[in-house]
């Protein structure tokens, strides 16, 4: 079959041989891996006799069941009222038109379809107006981090690849991790220090997966924004996975969709504890993607490699100075320390020298000890 068939999908032929299939089993619920179109959901319901899920109507169920807070039930409520909306035909054919009218004359009046329907708009509505409340107060905390310069990463990557378990491991954030998909549906920011002395916001996003329906991208676009605005994305791939090639894929086709396609990236190829001593298939993927890191977001394995790595970076936003500081300055040397990267520290001489990378924001706290630019290594 080249294209799907309008009326039923699958053609009328094979319908009628699962259908079959369905009553010898006592099937009461079929599910396919696509999606559906609202006629082609009744007439397989009509020819199956049970329940048909689509591949959407699947991943709305499940995530239903995942979110815990209230900006995450809205999100889901939103998804699933706007993939309901065009299907409620087939929910209420049965019934006759209610009178209506004023004095309840002059026509049949409005169907009970009808009424759903206008509810069901007005919930869209409500529920919009709610998240873009969200939005607001999203863009809000956004700010708020700006004012201390600094950098976003988000950890992206496909369901269940252990994007908050490494959350857990860097920051401590104890998020929710369990081996199930989407586990996580709600965004989470921790701070990170780097071992540069760093301050890097890192935040755990919702799983992505293939065919991700358009709805949840526009549902979770509150939540996705987050991904959008990043200024580094660490992409973690489940590498024991059999198709992990597909779900990076996968992952990147959601990235672009969104619009955070070409963003900076490092892949983080996680679970190499499930490989023992043999590890070729983790050399293959670091030899397609020559600054990843290796990891085990479980046994901390190779998580140095990846602190490196992002200090590494995020490297760009910082100077590289030469600073020479009295003695007497105790108090800007302890602040060099505290907000900066400091390479080389000599204190003998009558000034303590040192060469050091800052934020560039904070040059002018510097500037009167300065002694000179250096070339970044």
């Amino acid at each position: 079959m080249t294209a799907p068939c309008a009326a039923t999908f699958i053609g009328k032929g094979k319908a009628d041989e699962f259908a079959l299939e369905c009553r010898r089993a006592s099937v009461d619920t079929v599910i396919f891996d696509d999606e559906l179109s609202p006629a082609q959901s009744r007439n397989l319901e009509n020819i199956f006799n049970c329940k048909v899920l689509d591949r959407t109507s699947l991943i709305l169920d499940i995530f239903a069941q995942r979110a815990r807070t209230r900006e995450g039930k809205l999100q889901i409520e939103l998804a699933q009222l706007q993939h309901l909306l065009p299907r409620l035909t087939r929910f209420w054919g049965h019934l006759s038109r209610q009178k209506g009218g004023i004095g309840m004359r002059g026509g049949e009046g409005e169907t009970q379809l009808e009424t759903d329907r206008r509810r069901v708009q007005d919930r869209i509505a409500r529920i919009e107006r709610e998240l873009e409340v969200v939005r607001r107060q999203r863009a809000t905390q956004r700010n708020a981090r700006q004012h201390n310069h600094w950098a976003l990463a988000s950890i992206v990557g496909y369901t269940n690849a252990g994007k908050s378990t490494l959350l857990n491991i860097l920051t401590g954030a104890g998020v929710l991790a369990e081996d199930k998909l989407f586990a996580t549906l709600d965004p989470t920011t921790r701070r990170l220090r780097l071992p540069s002395n760093q301050n890097v916001l890192l935040t755990d996003t919702v799983g992505f997966i293939r065919k991700l329906p358009h709805g949840l991208v526009e549902a979770f676009k509150a939540t996705l924004e987050e991904v959008v605005r990043a200024d580094l994305l660490v992409h973690v791939v489940d590498v024991s996975h059999p198709q992990a090639e597909q779900q990076i894929q996968s992952v990147d086709a959601v990235l672009k969709e969104i619009g955070a396609e070409g963003k900076p990236t490092l892949m983080a190829f996680n679970k190499i504890d499930r490989f023992n001593d043999c590890r070729e298939v983790v050399a293959r993927f670091l030899e397609r993607h020559p600054h990843g890191v290796a990891i085990s977001a479980t046994s901390g394995e190779g998580i140095p490699a990846l602190l490196a790595e992002l200090g590494s970076k995020l490297r760009p936003v910082r100077e590289f100075l030469e600073l020479s500081v009295p003695h007497g300055q105790a108090g800007v040397i302890a602040r060099l320390h505290e907000v900066g990267q400091v390479v080389e520290r000599n204190y003998s001489g009558k000034t303590a020298r040192f060469k050091a990378r800052i934020p560039p924001h904070l040059h002018g706290e510097f500037a009167p000890f300065v002694v000179r630019g250096l070339q970044t290594a």
